[in-house]
């Protein structure tokens, strides 16, 4: 039986699932769009965009680096749980997402997703599937694609920290390290020149204020603010940070001793920035113990 794509389509609109899964229920169904959304839904398979609105804060970093050494991926893909997270089904998603991430080079999210995998369907699709087949929300969050003339680090600490670094000069030693002092130090900015004048203007405001507020005269307080500025900002830059592996040197020496500069760095941290839904135990346990309460006594 020939099946439209329209049907294909308000039938994916209706349950949310892959277009393939939307195709063999309309077929099985002889195009009867309510038998199929009801076939799905008995399969389990319109689960996707039900969940969709529920908190994936969990997950994993999964990175991919080129045989070459001059380029790689770097992916968030979360889930609501870490029970989740460490199953195999979804760590095999997660590198198929970074291994396509390197190949087609996307330039954001949306591209990504519409990235067909080995077998034919997209990674959106693939996602889709995922979720009914899971039973959590799971999202495509991020992704960052690096490229380096000279050498790339690429580092990732457990599976919820990931960095990338472009070294431009130096070797592939030097830039793993770097990825390793990214993904541990966190800096914003790759210089202190980097840093938006806004930011540096707020800096200096606070400074200011907690200068004042011990009693410094205006003259000491100038000098102090801009001591303390200059360490603040080195702070959020990485070349002016220490060296996790020796903080007696600074990423800037270390940098000028190898003879090379930072191109780009990318550093993501599982559920950054991901408002995660607090859960009050106690409220809960007594919710159940009251729901509890009107029904049968056991002996």
């Amino acid at each position: 039986m020939s099946i439209s794509a329209d049907a294909v389509k308000q039938l994916r609109e209706r349950t949310g699932a892959g277009m393939m899964e939307c195709k063999k229920a309309l077929v099985e169904t002889k195009g009867d769009l309510d038998a199929a959304a009801e076939l799905m839904r008995k399969q389990g398979l319109a689960k996707a965009d039900k969940k969709a609105t529920r908190v994936a804060a969990e997950g994993i970093i999964g990175i991919e680096k080129a045989k070459d050494g001059h380029s790689a991926a770097m992916v968030e893909v979360n889930c609501e749980t870490d029970f989740v997270a460490r199953e195999q089904d979804f760590r095999g998603f997660v590198q198929q997402v970074a291994a396509q991430a390197l190949a087609a080079r996307p330039a954001s999210v949306a591209q990504l997703l519409e990235v067909k995998l080995d077998t034919g369907e997209t990674i959106e699709e693939r996602r889709r599937a995922l979720v009914a087949k899971i039973g959590e929300n799971i999202s495509v969050r991020r992704v960052a694609v690096l490229i380096s003339k000279s050498a790339l680090g690429a580092y990732v600490h457990g599976t919820r920290i990931g960095a990338l670094v472009a070294v431009e000069g130096g070797d592939a030693t030097l830039a793993h390290d770097l990825a390793m002092h990214v993904a541990a130090s966190n800096p914003k900015y790759r210089t202190p020149a980097d840093i938006p004048a806004d930011v540096v203007a707020k800096e200096r405001e606070i400074l200011t204020e907690q200068a004042l507020g011990e009693g410094k005269p205006p003259e000491i307080v100038a000098k102090m603010v801009e001591g303390r500025l200059r360490k603040s900002l080195n702070e959020l830059a990485l070349t002016g940070q220490p060296f996790v592996k020796d903080p007696d040197v600074l990423i800037e020496k270390l940098l000028k001793t190898a003879g090379a500069t930072v191109g780009s760095f990318e550093r993501f941290e599982v559920g950054a920035g991901i408002e995660k839904k607090q859960e009050d135990f106690v409220a809960e346990v007594m919710a159940q113990v009251k729901s509890s309460a009107g029904g049968p006594t056991r002996h």
